[in-house]
């Protein structure tokens, strides 16, 4: 057992060796239960681009309070992989802005109805999605590609590192491929 807070109960699955289900579509029903995605736009000119990463009160971030969301970024250089980690309590709300990400969730909710489901989808310049994950879900990425990449991420609650949980990128029962899947 990883963490245990009323209801939410967390373990490891024992998964094979791979990427889970590809998300193609923001509605695709492989998504693992409670996370969403939505299509976000990017508004260019000749001095670069503009998005809005969120408005309180709607969209993803509808539940997120005031008082407590935290709005953070992360810049990471090609190559590197961050992963995975998990919150009790906590909800993020990932906006990929800059670069490429491959996103890996993996569900360790026990009694959820898509336990032990990997997602894999790849976010950044050329699929603009915000990306929802519920308390959990593992969660990590790695950036692809040439250029670092720029995370811009919500949460709807200050930061608390009791609420998070750490499963090391290699993890033997997650069994996440982060090699390039040559095709």
């Amino acid at each position: 057992m990883l963490k245990e807070h009323g209801p939410l109960r967390l373990r490891l699955p024992r998964c094979e060796r791979g990427i889970g289900q590809v998300v193609l579509r923001p509605d695709s029903p492989d998504l693992i239960d409670g996370v969403r995605c939505v299509p976000f736009l990017l508004w260019p000119d000749d001095r670069g681009y503009f998005l809005e990463v969120a408005r309180l009160g709607r969209g993803l971030g509808v539940d997120f309070p005031s008082d407590s969301t935290q709005v953070s970024a992360a810049l990471s250089y090609p190559g590197t992989i961050k992963a995975f980690h998990y919150h009790v309590f906590q909800t993020d709300l990932w906006v990929p802005c800059q670069g490429m990400l491959q996103v890996a969730l993996a569900d360790l909710r026990e009694g959820s109805p898509s336990f032990g489901a990997r997602n894999t989808l790849y976010l950044g310049e050329l699929r603009c999605w915000r990306l929802l994950i519920p308390p959990g879900v593992a969660h990590g990425y790695k950036v692809v590609g040439d250029s670092p990449a720029m995370m811009v991420y919500l949460t709807d609650r200050h930061y608390d590192p009791a609420d998070e949980g750490r499963v090391p990128h290699d993890s033997p029962e997650i069994a996440y491929d982060w090699e390039t899947q040559h095709k």
